[in-house]
């Protein structure tokens, strides 16, 4: 089942789209919300529909996503859950030009973490993963290891690096581990210039 949802329009019709897909196609027992718009520009450049856009998107859609998909995972005692942040996000770690990007994600790994905390009891676990500069979103690892990159690992990320942390943490024995971040970025621990 596939369904396309536009997590910035508006609360009710995201949660009606949301409650739609979990009645037709849940229940679920297993949410990667992979959603979260880029912008990439200096505070003083940015609008406020990019706000909206970039906290909406990064942000409101993680939390409309969990409350529809949390009640099936409370009732049936398991569930996963992974997020997607970025490098530097659980520390609030500053970086030029993605300052309301990097506000959002900050602010999704505190949800997230949160979360993880409340829903334990429930047998739900809640993760994080943060990739690291991963340009080319179709990129096989055996080609991407032909790449040379400018992080510790020499070479660029690929969406195979970023899927194994994924299938690691929705695993049903990863029970003990909820509330961490998985920094996917071939060790690269700051922004490079």
């Amino acid at each position: 089942m596939a369904a396309r949802i536009d997590f910035l329009d508006n609360a009710q019709t995201v949660e009606a789209a949301l409650a739609a897909a979990v009645r037709d196609g849940g229940p679920f027992d297993t949410l990667v919300h992979a959603v979260g718009p880029l912008v990439a520009k200096r505070f003083a450049r940015t609008t406020l529909e990019e706000y909206h856009e970039i906290v909406d998107g990064n942000l409101r859609s993680a939390v409309l996503a969990a409350r529809a998909t949390l009640p099936a995972m409370r009732e049936a005692g398991f569930g996963r859950i992974v997020f997607f942040g970025m490098l530097g996000s659980q520390e609030t770690r500053p970086f030029r030009g993605l300052s309301l990007y990097q506000a959002s994600k900050s602010g999704l790994v505190a949800f997230a973490r949160s979360l993880a905390i409340e829903e334990a009891p429930s047998g739900i676990t809640v993760n994080v993963v943060s990739p690291g500069d991963i340009r080319e979103k179709t990129l096989a690892r055996e080609h991407a290891g032909k790449r040379a990159a400018r992080n510790p690992r020499g070479r660029v990320g690929s969406y195979e690096d970023v899927a194994d942390a994924v299938r690691f943490l929705v695993a049903a024995e990863r029970d003990f581990i909820t509330g961490t971040i998985i920094e996917v970025t071939g060790g690269l621990q700051t922004a490079q210039d």
